[in-house]
Parts: C-alpha cells; structure tokens; sequence
C-alpha cells in the first residue's frame, strides 16, 4: 500500500468516476484501475462498485477511506513541516441544499486562497446528495435543516452515514417573492392567500420522499406546484408567473437579486420552523478549510 495508492482512492470517491479521478490525477484510466485493483487485492476486498451513478463506496471501502483521507491530511501535515516549498493543491468539498447565505459564505471564504494551490468543490446539491456526498468523504462538510416533520427521517440517514448534525440557527419560514407579486405589500402571508399561485420546490430526484424536501411545509397539500433543478431556473419562473418558495428568511441579494422580498407566514407552531446546520463525520477532528468555511456561515447568519 502507498500514498500514491491512497491518493487516487480519495480522488474517486471526491469524482465519483473513475474517468473524471484520471483526468484530475493527469494519469490515464486503465493505470489508475490497474493501481486500484492492486490495492484492493492486497487489502482483500473491493473499495468501490461500479453502478449507474459512478464509483460507489463499498462498506468496507467508507471505512477505508475514513483512515485514507486522515493518511492524507498527516502527509500533507508533513510536507508542510519539512517540505515548505513544495507546490500542491488542497482540496476541500461543501454539499448543501439550496441557501444563498452559503454561496455568499463560499466566495467570501475562497478570497483567503491562493487558487494556484487549492482546489475546490461547491455542490448545491440534493438533500439526500448532501448526505451521500458528506457520508462518503466526497465533500468535507455539508449544509441542510430539520424540521419537526422531517427530524426521525433525517436522523435516521444521518446514523446511517456516521454523520453529525450541528445546529447553526432557527428560522420561522417566510414566503419569498418578487416586489411585484400581487402579495408583495403584506405583512405576513398565510396559506390560503398562497393558493392561486405556483408554489415552486426543487426537485429531489425519482422515489424521494417527501421528508427530503429542501423547503418547509412541503407535506402540505399545494394545488399548483412546479418542481425545479437549479436556482436560476426558479427564480425566472418566480417572475414570470408570480411563484413562491417557503424558505429560512435568510437570503442574500447579491446573490439572488434585488428584485425578491421575503414576507412572514403566518403558520402553525413548530411545523413552520426550520432547524438549519451542518453535517460532519463522527469521530474525525475538523480541518482548518472546514473550520475556516463554518466561521464565514457564522458571520453570514450573525451567530457570534
């Protein structure tokens, strides 16, 4: 077994593709299958399946590359130490749920970087991505919230992966909009009033249920609803035919717009309340990227 062996199991795991692992390693595919078959013979059982999404952890193969990546990061350590001139790239990965307050986090976090050096990931994702992605080390850190309805699903997955969740806020869910929505000049919204609109929610993928969606009170029942992929996409159709989202209240218009504007709904007890933090691995000590991202989320939502 060698660094070099380890190295390119952590880069399939972060592609997820034994194509893209080559082209990010500059070595070509039949090379890096051959140095993985022979790490996987020595060690005596197989680290990544193959399947429809890509190259898949094994059991044994998460628990594998837990012990890899902390190889990793005390080579790196070392490097650093002894080898203080030497030129190479840190990687670091976030998964999360649609928030524009952890794009605005992200941007501000990767001004600190040479980008000569550093390589990174932000994958606005789906929520159960964000805990696969977290789950199997492709990203350090992922971003997502509970609620009342969906906490023992959501829990559940969580042990499944050995994750930790970590509450950063709690927010009661506040309609968002365009200043020229019908509704824009209300104090607070109810669901009634929401009816005769598109209510719109990113899609979480075929046999999701329910309890994965990004956005609170998704149980209810919405008589139009439209179901999106990406933000932008969203936010043409909330000007084009005067949708909404139910969302935290924490939005950043440099990211979004100046053009949207959040009002309270008015709804009933906890259900309208999202728990909003970070999953981490059990057991594994947070690198300083991790720590250095979680204090520009903190800064961002006013946590001191």
């Amino acid at each position: 077994m060698t660094i070099q062996q380890l190295f390119y199991a952590i880069t399939i795991t972060e592609s997820g593709s034994m194509n893209r692992a080559a082209e990010t390693l500059y070595i070509t595919q039949p090379s890096l299958t051959k140095a993985i078959k022979e790490l996987e013979n020595e060690l005596g059982f197989s680290i990544f399946v193959r399947s429809g999404k890509g190259m898949l952890l094994t059991p044994e193969g998460r628990e594998f590359i837990i012990y890899a990546k902390q190889v990793s990061q005390q080579y790196e350590i070392l490097k650093d130490r002894f080898i203080g001139s030497a030129e190479r790239k840190r990687r670091f990965g976030i998964s999360t749920q649609h928030y524009s307050f952890a794009i605005k986090a992200f941007t501000e976090f990767v001004k600190d970087f040479d980008l000569a050096k550093y390589e990174f990931a932000f994958r606005e994702t789906m929520t159960r991505d964000v805990i696969d992605d977290v789950g199997s080390m492709k990203s350090d850190i992922g971003i997502l919230f509970i609620s009342e309805y969906n906490r023992k699903v959501i829990e559940k997955k969580l042990r499944d992966n050995d994750l930790h969740f970590t509450p950063l806020i709690d927010c009661k869910a506040c309609v968002y909009i365009t200043k020229t929505h019908p509704l824009a000049d209300r104090e607070e919204i109810t669901m009634e009033d929401l009816e005769p609109y598109p209510c719109l929610t990113f899609e979480q993928g075929d046999g999701d249920p329910i309890y994965y969606a990004e956005e609170i009170l998704a149980e209810k029942e919405y008589p139009r609803r439209i179901k999106v992929i990406d933000r932008g996409t969203g936010l043409n159709l909330m000007n084009e035919l005067n949708g909404y989202t139910l969302c935290s209240g924490i939005i950043c218009d440099d990211v979004n717009g100046q053009q949207y504007k959040m009002i309270r709904f008015k709804g009933d007890g906890d259900d309208a309340v999202m728990h909003i933090g970070y999953i981490t691995k059990n057991n594994i000590e947070l690198g300083s990227l991790t720590e250095g991202y979680i204090a520009e989320v903190k800064k961002i939502l006013k946590i001191t």
